[in-house]
Formats: C-alpha cells, structure tokens, sequence
C-alpha cells in the first residue's frame, strides 16, 4: 500500500526537472479549458522522453472548467468530449492511471435530468478508458461542476462503479462543509487521486489556501482515513495562493513535501 507524493506542474522539461529537484517522482498535468488537447497529444514522445530522463512518472490528468454540456440545449457538447478522449489517449500512452473532469449543472434542466446527463457522460469516458488502463474520476470542486458531494455522488457514482472522484478537502471546506474527514471516511474506497492543498477559513471566511502543515486541515486524520481504504495513487501538491508565491511559494512547497512525506509509507 504505497501512496506517491508529487506536484501539479507544466508539460515541459523543466517541469519534469522541477518535479526531480524536487525529490519527487510523480507529475499532475492541469490541461484546462481553453488549451487544445491536440498540441498535448503531439507532445507525448517528448513526455515519454522526459519521464524517463527524469525518472518522474505522470500519475494524473485533469481538465477543469469546461462545460460538457450546452447551457442553453443541454446538448453534449462533442468537440469538449473529443478534447476529454485525446487526454484519455495521452494518459494511455504514458501510463498515467486518471483522468479527472467534471460536469457542468445545466439550469434549464431538472436535477434528475442533470444527472442522467453526468452518468451519460461518465461512462462514455469511462468505456473509453478501459482498454487504456486509464480510470476517470470527478473533481470534487465546483468549477463548471456539479458531481462533487455525496448526495450526488450517491446518485451517479451509484450508476457508475467504475468511476471515481479526485479529491481535495479545501473544496468540501470552501463550500461551507466541515465534514471533509466524514465523506473521506465514507467514500475513501472511490477516491482515485487526492490533493494535498492548505485551506483557511475563519468566521465562514475564506482567508487563504497556504501549505499543508500552516493551515486548517486536519491531514494526520486524512491520512489515516487513506491507508484505512488501501489508498496507493498520488498524493498531488497543488500550491493555489497569491500569498505564497515567489521564494515564500518555494519554501512552503518544501515545507510541505517535509509535513506530509513523513505520512507516506515507503515499505
């Protein structure tokens, strides 16, 4: 049961290399929207090159706030899904196990029909996958998504077994939850790759998100939770602070990787 620490970084050289200086041995690539998912694919003999130059594995990507389906029609919106299937090729060819997404809430549709749409969509990416080994999980963030707490995840992860969730505890926090250690507890067995992200908040307030080890998460509980269901993916640093940038953002990812790899098991 060996979980891998690691960081969100770009999909170039020097990201590899950052990752490596780092000390550590596993990439989250963030191809969001608005980024052509072709040019990433036509990088993939660099990144098979990188990868090996850098003995630095891709263990996750993503593609955040895109909308899957019209606002207006609630049509399903296939040039999003072509871009969703090319990252599905990428993670295939290098190996990488996730590929995380989320769906858009379309308004002008009922709950249940949203739903549907999501369970849809999901096991469109999902059947996909399979023969390229790659798993899809939904962010738990609310970024062009609606999949993200268990009321729902009850509904079309119930449809959808095969389907997990990429999860970060600053989201459930920031939504006005506490309850973050209850839904890892409950859903630890469907968590395919797990953010490592500091969150404060007082008063109801969001204050800042610094790094793990100066903040409000209770992570050795987390952790806890992770080796209870057998969780062995990539535990991914993802710096998101405009406080902590600059050698202050250097130092707090090194404080980081120090607080958390204490946590990791390494056999």
């Amino acid at each position: 049961m060996a979980m891998t620490l690691g960081i969100i970084t770009s999909w170039s050289e020097e990201g590899f290399k950052y990752v490596a200086d780092l000390g550590l041995k596993a990439a989250e690539f963030c191809y969001n929207v608005g980024l052509d998912s072709n040019e990433l694919k036509a990088l993939v003999p660099d990144l098979k090159k990188w990868s090996e130059k850098y003995d630095v594995k891709v263990m996750s990507i993503g593609r955040w706030g895109s909308f899957k389906f019209d606002e207006e029609t609630g049509e399903m919106i296939e040039e999003e899904v072509q871009h969703n299937l090319n990252l599905i090729d990428v993670c295939g060819e290098l190996g990488c196990p996730v590929f995380n997404t989320g769906i858009n809430y379309v308004e002008s549709k009922s709950f249940y029909e949203n739903c549907n749409n999501a369970i849809a969509y999901l096991k469109r990416l999902a059947d996909y996958g399979r023969d390229k080994n790659v798993k899809i999980a939904v962010y738990n963030c609310d970024w062009k998504n609606f999949v993200r707490d268990p009321e729902t995840w009850k509904i079309v992860l119930g449809a959808l077994p095969e389907v997990g969730i990429k999860y970060d505890p600053s989201h459930c926090i920031n939504c006005g939850s506490a309850d973050y250690l209850g839904e890892i507890a409950e859903w630890g067995k469907r968590i395919f790759h797990f953010h490592i992200k500091g969150t404060l908040n007082y008063c109801g307030k969001h204050l800042d998100d610094p790094p793990a080890g100066l903040d409000m998460v209770q992570w050795r509980p987390i952790m806890g939770l992770l080796y209870k269901h057998g969780y062995d993916g990539m535990l991914s640093i993802e710096p998101h602070s405009r406080t902590w940038c600059g050698k202050l953002g250097d130092w707090g990812v090194k404080l980081t990787i120090d607080y958390i790899s204490k946590m990791v098991y390494t056999g």
